[in-house]
Parts: structure tokens; sequence; C-alpha cells
């Protein structure tokens, strides 16, 4: 079945999207906490809760970065292409929002988007697909400080590189320019945004 022919997507588009978004919003303000995405979208040919997150973010004027090595690249473009009008991006540095799903294999933080004195909003969201997230600084984890976190919240996910702990303290160095990061995994969200402090595994 075409796409042009399938029913695809949010089931509900005005009410999901505006759920999944009410969710996004609460997991930006508290960076390290898990909050809840049950949502299927109809014919996503990648991990649902990144989808449900895409579908949410990306219109017309935003442009996607896919990772090259994504599982059905090709399917994965088609699709956001028809259900949200976005665009395709080659270029890391051009892109609204990047779907990365081989955290190994994806670019360093520094080569998305970091957005610009006057304009720092104009940096690329990571969209990661992972297969867990935890609030346990346990096996590899990290303590995380700054606004929205009352005192320290501890937070890991899988997999996460070893490289990428000292890529987010980059990051944070960088504010308030840099990339957020929205760890989606099955069933769940957790986000990263600049401004969190990493204060220690």
């Amino acid at each position: 079945m075409s796409l042009e022919t399938a029913t695809i997507g949010l089931a509900n588009p005005v009410h999901d999207s505006q759920a999944v978004f009410r969710v996004l919003l609460d997991a930006m303000s508290r960076p390290g906490s898990i909050h809840p995405l049950p949502l299927e979208p109809a014919g996503a040919p990648f991990a649902a809760t990144a989808a449900a997150v895409l579908l949410t973010l990306a219109d017309h004027e935003t442009t996607v970065w896919l990772a090259p090595d994504l599982p059905g690249r090709d399917e994965v473009a088609s699709f956001l292409r028809f259900a949200t009008g976005t665009r395709i991006t080659a270029d890391p540095c051009a892109a609204t929002f990047a779907l990365v799903a081989d955290l190994h294999a994806m670019p360093p933080l520094e080569a998305f988007a970091q957005g610009t004195p006057e304009y720092p909003d104009r940096s690329t969201t990571l969209v990661m697909t992972v297969d867990h997230v935890a609030a346990s600084a346990s096996e590899g984890g990290m303590r995380l400080s700054g606004p929205g976190i009352a005192d320290r919240a501890e937070f890991r996910f899988d997999p996460m590189p070893a490289r990428l702990a000292a890529e987010l303290l980059e990051n944070r160095a960088r504010f308030p320019l840099g990339v957020d990061l929205v760890l989606c995994a099955p069933g769940a969200i957790a986000a990263l945004p600049r401004s969190v402090r990493y204060v220690g595994a």
C-alpha cells in the first residue's frame, strides 16, 4: 500500500499532537524526568515514540536530518514528507530536527546547528531512539542539576556512548547556544536541554 492511499500518522492529529507537545514541554522543563508516551502512529517505519515526537514538531517550515545509517531511511523520509510536509536535509548543520537511531555512529553534537547569539533557538533538536531511560545514575548514568531540577536528578539512558558525556559538557558550555536532546525509549521520553548541568556520574 502506498503512502498516498494508506492511513498514516497520529490517529487524532489535533488531540494527539497537543498531548505529545504537552509531554515534550514537561520533559524539557524537568530535565532527566521520565514521561510516558504510549502513542503508536499508524504506518510509522521507525520507533513509535520518535515518530510521535516528529509528527508533532515537524512541519513544512522545518528541516529534518536523518542519520545515513538509519534503518529504512528512504521509507522514513517518505513518511515524514507525506505526514508533515517537512523537508529532508543532508546537512546536519542545517537541520531543525535530527533523527538518530545509532548513537555510537552519530556525528558529534557540535556538527549540528548551534543557533546564533541573536537567535539561539535556531539550533537542532536531536530526536534519539534509545533502548531504555531511567531515573538512575548507576552503570554509566549521570547526575544533573540546573533549571527545572530542585536539587539533583539521577538519569541514565542506554545505549550511551562513552564520548557523549564529554560532548554534553561542551554543549552546556556553549549555552545559550547548543543543541537539545529528546531521548525516545519504547513508550516513554526524557529530555536533556542545553541548559542542564552535569555534576558527575
